[in-house]
């Protein structure tokens, strides 16, 4: 990947979590700040030994860590990651959280997750009243599917058109992937040769794709050069050297028929390293050029989806946008609910083909500043650090509203001791599930599995 796609995708993850974490912890602070709760510190990202920047007003010490892990609120009387004990062993002060009720303490808690799903529902409605909601109708996908071996060994076939998932039609193409995996379907249902048939999906399909980390199917495009890549990683590509140009149609590599565009990258992986020849259609010509293919087996070029099929885009008002916004917003909870779920009880996926750390996050945002994606997968992130931060799991939040509600359905609080413990278990948790996961990105980043 070049430098500058690195550096454009860092840029937008980084400016990404950065709202969040400072949103997030806004939702402790406010709730915190009105129940005349003393916050010691608010920091945008880890600041262990030192920070890059801060300083303080009233009570508080704001400021930028350098470690960009996350970010918190120091509050005091409370026990958290900073594992202030010296502040515990003192009598209890009226302003520390545990001094607070248990009601105004829960509130406190659940205030940064709360910031995160509205905040999640915001962006969806903000997006769907700005940019509206574009689909691919599965009617409009003219040319059919192609697929990979995962595809035919459940019956898939190039030309199928698959129209519905369970017996269920799908309004979007790109819904039949999500429907297959986190709904573990059981039978595909598509049209060939005029007529409906029904496909059953055989175990370990479903982990298969997800290995793969593709859709079941691609939608199949003519063999149209949309645009000529002029380089990569600095060096010219075949593409370019060879003088093809946009607006080309292929027509064979090395004398065998091209017909779709997935056709021309399986043809020149064969003969990667070796001179091919292109033969192409321009207008009322047609030329033969030949193409250097590097051990890489790529000629080059690109074909756009919404240039050769018919998108439909869906326009909101605000009005309309609020409750579809909302929706959204659930649907995209739901969907992650069931990809965490896939991970714990089916036998077909394994969590070290589906974990990953910040370099997997980051790949998710486009090589190109594109506000729409941005916010898009803002909205995602938002959704997901809410679930995971609302788990119950001690040193999360999620972990102390849980022995909030033991407090007030009880009404005994859980020692300092037991808390201080319970916080150790839970970093130790957290930061070696932190581990593993950005290890997996590493590995795969070295081994390209």
């Amino acid at each position: 990947m070049e430098t500058t796609a690195i550096l454009v995708k860092a840029g937008q993850l980084l400016l990404s979590l950065s709202i969040l974490v400072v949103l997030h912890e806004l939702g402790h602070f406010i709730p915190a700040k009105l129940f005349k709760t003393k916050v010691e510190k608010f920091y945008l990202f880890f600041d262990p030994w030192f920070s890059l920047f801060k300083f303080k007003k009233g009570d508080t010490e704001y400021g930028i860590g350098w470690l960009p892990l996350g970010g918190y609120v120091k509050i005091a009387g409370m026990i958290d990651e900073s594992m202030d004990k010296e502040q515990m062993n003192r009598p209890p002060e009226p302003w520390e959280f545990r001094s607070k009720p248990a009601w105004q303490r829960l509130i406190i808690m659940i205030g940064g997750v709360t910031v995160n799903l509205v905040l999640g529902f915001l962006i969806y409605t903000m997006i769907l009243w700005h940019w509206g909601e574009q689909i691919l109708p599965v009617d409009n996908v003219k040319y059919g599917i192609h697929t990979d071996s995962v595809g035919y060994s459940i019956g898939l076939k190039e030309g199928d058109m698959i129209i519905a998932v369970d017996g269920e039609k799908k309004e979007d193409f790109r819904d039949i992937t999500k429907g297959v995996i986190l709904d573990e379907a059981k039978t595909i249902q598509v049209i060939r040769d005029g007529k409906q048939i029904d496909l059953h999906i055989k175990a370990g399909f479903v982990g298969g794709t997800i290995k793969k980390k593709g859709a079941i199917a691609a939608v199949r495009l003519p063999a149209v050069i949309d645009t000529v890549i002029s380089k990569v990683k600095k060096e010219e590509t075949p593409a370019f050297k060879a003088g093809l140009q946009a607006g080309d149609t292929v027509l064979a590599i090395n004398d065998q028929p091209v017909h779709y565009f997935h056709e021309i990258s399986k043809l020149v992986v064969k003969d990667s390293g070796k001179t091919v020849t292109v033969t192409v259609k321009r207008g009322a010509d047609t030329l033969v050029k030949s193409a250097k293919i590097p051990a890489a087996g790529y000629l080059g070029v690109n074909v756009f989806p919404d240039r050769h099929l018919t998108f439909v885009t869906k326009h909101y008002t605000f009005g309309e946008a609020i409750p579809a916004g909302f929706t959204t917003a659930i649907e995209t909870l739901v969907d992650y609910v069931k990809q965490l779920r896939l991970i714990f009880v089916s036998k077909e996926v394994k969590a070290s083909e589906s974990l990953g750390g910040f370099m997997s996050i980051g790949n998710l945002f486009p090589s190109e500043w594109d506000w729409q994606s941005f916010w898009t997968l803002t909205a995602l992130l938002s959704i997901i650090l809410a679930f995971m931060n609302i788990l119950p799991i001690p040193a999360l939040d999620g972990g102390h509203v849980l022995f909030l509600i033991y407090e007030i359905i009880t009404g005994r609080k859980p020692s300092e001791k037991f808390m201080e413990y319970a916080q150790i278990v839970g970093m130790v948790l957290l930061f070696g599930l932190l581990l593993y996961a950005n290890g997996l990105d590493i590995w795969r980043a070295i081994t390209g599995k």
